[in-house]
């Protein structure tokens, strides 16, 4: 079996504040251009705007066909549906056009004619053409959000359970430091706010909150092992290690995999590759960073009381600041 990164030593969680400082530089960097530009992008799935259905005589490319929409709108989102002669183009409603079917066919004579004017009126026709409400987008908002917390607090009971309250509280702030990461780069990168975007999102939280439990299952496991002139910074660093191989292998595939996507699988699917290759490296860096960290300031300022004999003896310019009991002891339960 390949064995990279086998038993090292690296001190991670030293850099926590250089790392606390750069991921909330990069949040504030993303929510301020919000403010000042009036927030991300959405797509017709949440504004509402024009779909249609065309079928060509013969087979063409999406390419021509983004290139002849563009001269209409550069906001249309072009997909290949049923045969690969047949395409759906959902354009969104101009703020000038009228609301509902009368702007819809609006938008539709504009893209038909430059369709026309790219291949001849005799090379496609117009299946269908339907004016798409954001009422949806506004159900969908809502249940996206409540979906999230709903996942926060099904996560610190699960972990709660399984783990204690400690780990629990941890991961959820560190998913919490995902989701803003993830909306900062998406407004930073310009990036459409579509349905495959929102699936990108909950799925680096999945991604993420995994990665986190692997680690702290370590932890765990060597807590209940702790000897004394152990202390929980090292067990942090020592689990961080020992996961180190997993998740190198682990991420490099997932990379791997989203950077084809990014590259070969279109202008549909390019937002989703960009916010999961962006989520590699948030969840990655949660894990170590933000997770870790919480749970060690957490250990210091709530340590536990069952087991003694334990002394924590970690230096105040290494570790997070928090109050360290004297003689203290910390252990699993």
């Amino acid at each position: 079996m390949l064995r990279i990164f086998h038993n090292t030593h690296y001190d991670f969680i030293k850099w926590w504040r250089v790392a606390l400082i750069a991921t909330a530089a990069f949040i504030v960097v993303g929510f301020a251009s919000m403010l000042i530009t009036g927030g991300v992008k959405y797509s017709i799935d949440f504004t509402g705007g024009t779909l249609m259905q065309v079928q060509f005589n013969q087979r063409v490319d999406a390419g021509q066909i983004r290139s002849a929409v563009d001269q209409v709108t550069r906001e249309a989102e072009i997909a290949q549906f049923g045969s690969d002669r047949e395409y759906t183009i959902r354009a969104q409603r101009d703020p000038g056009e009228a609301a509902g079917r009368q702007g819809a066919e609006t938008i539709a004579r504009r893209i038909e004619a430059a369709l026309t004017q790219r291949f001849g009126a005799s090379a496609f026709h117009i299946g269908r053409t339907e004016a798409v409400g954001a009422r949806v987008g506004g159900e969908l908002q809502r249940g996206a959000l409540y979906a999230i917390l709903v996942s926060f607090l099904l996560t610190l009971a699960y972990l709660a359970i399984r783990f204690e309250w400690r780990f629990g509280l941890a991961a959820v702030i560190a998913t919490a430091h995902d989701i803003l990461t993830t909306l900062a780069f998406i407004k930073i990168m310009n990036i459409e706010v579509s349905l495959t975007v929102v699936a990108a999102i909950l799925t680096v939280i999945g991604y993420s909150l995994n990665d986190t439990i692997v680690i702290f299952d370590r932890i765990r496991e060597h807590v209940r092992r702790m000897r004394k002139g152990d202390t929980f910074y090292d067990i942090v660093n020592q689990s961080v290690n020992e996961t180190l191989p997993r998740s190198v292998l682990t991420h490099a595939t997932v990379s791997a995999a989203t950077l084809a996507l990014l590259l070969f699988a279109g202008e549909v699917i390019r937002p989703f590759a960009w916010v999961m290759l962006f989520g590699v490296v948030t969840g990655t860096f949660s894990s170590i960073y933000i997770a870790s960290s919480v749970l060690i300031w957490i250990e210091n300022k709530y340590p536990r009381k069952d087991v003694g004999a334990i002394t924590k003896s970690t230096s105040a310019a290494s570790r997070p600041p928090a109050p360290r009991p004297n003689n203290q002891a910390v252990g699993a339960r």
